[in-house]
């Protein structure tokens, strides 16, 4: 389960998977979102589900941050360059500052007006009302969150394909095959 020297474990792989998986769906729900009616039957219903996914979404990164403290990580590969290792560290905490971020400009477009907003029928109150153009602002900074997680993501997993096609290295298989800790 927890991450080896040489790779990542069954857990960490998962959440990776997973992250992917919803910021990709969360994506092209919230471009389907934008183009509804009033009268869809999915006009009010949508935002609810995507609200819901989305703070599922930040509690998964707030947990893989945890096990990523907790579990460690593999030591990069020795072909790896200097400036590889650094340009990962950041497009990683970039990726995870940008997840977190999102979430709270989501919240704040769905609280704007001063009420909850649900999380699969659990009320989340509203903390910050009464600010004006509030709604317009975070949605607006929602939209550029959303597209720069997405481009990001596409060239993370670009530099992934590389390191496997280029360079010949186990980088992108260490994603898809854990590793045992034993």
């Amino acid at each position: 389960m927890k991450n080896s020297e040489n790779g990542y474990g069954w857990l960490h792989i998962t959440i990776h998977w997973l992250t992917a998986l919803t910021v990709l769906c969360l994506f092209i729900v919230g471009l389907w979102m934008v183009g509804l009616s009033y009268y869809s039957t999915w006009y009010h219903r949508a935002p609810l589900i995507h609200q819901s996914v989305g703070t599922l979404l930040v509690l998964l990164t707030a947990f893989r941050l945890f096990w990523r403290a907790h579990a460690g990580m593999p030591t990069s590969l020795s072909n790896h360059k200097v400036w590889e290792k650094l340009v990962a560290k950041i497009v990683h905490g970039v990726l995870y500052l940008l997840i977190i971020s999102m979430f709270f400009s989501g919240y704040l477009i769905a609280t704007a007006k001063g009420q909850p907003f649900s999380f699969f029928g659990l009320p989340i109150p509203a903390l910050i009302t009464g600010i004006d153009n509030l709604e317009d602002m975070a949605a607006d900074f929602h939209e550029i969150i959303a597209f720069s997680i997405v481009i990001i993501a596409a060239l993370h997993g670009v530099a992934a394909l590389k390191h496997h096609i280029i360079d010949k290295d186990t980088t992108l298989k260490r994603m898809l095959k854990p590793t045992s800790t034993q």
